[in-house]
């Protein structure tokens, strides 16, 4: 199961190595693979066992300094 979301506020390779560590404590996340848009809004694509809820996303997401953006966000 893939789940794709957007984040903002990334502008480096630190910021995607402090959220990839987050969600890859997730139960159930076998692979992050984020794309980086340095100050724009970054795309996270996790790979899971099985579903994993969006707000335990968005919590991690947040544990790492970022915000979780909502579908209709670009």
């Amino acid at each position: 199961m893939t789940t794709t979301v957007k984040i903002s506020g990334m502008t480096c390779g630190h910021c995607v190595d402090a959220v990839t560590e987050e969600l890859r404590a997730l139960d159930g996340v076998e692979n992050v693979a984020v794309e980086l848009v340095n100050g724009g809004v970054s795309t996270a694509r996790i790979t899971t066992t099985g579903p994993v809820s969006e707000s335990t996303i968005s919590e991690a997401i947040a544990e790492a300094g970022y915000v979780m953006l909502g579908d209709d966000a670009d």
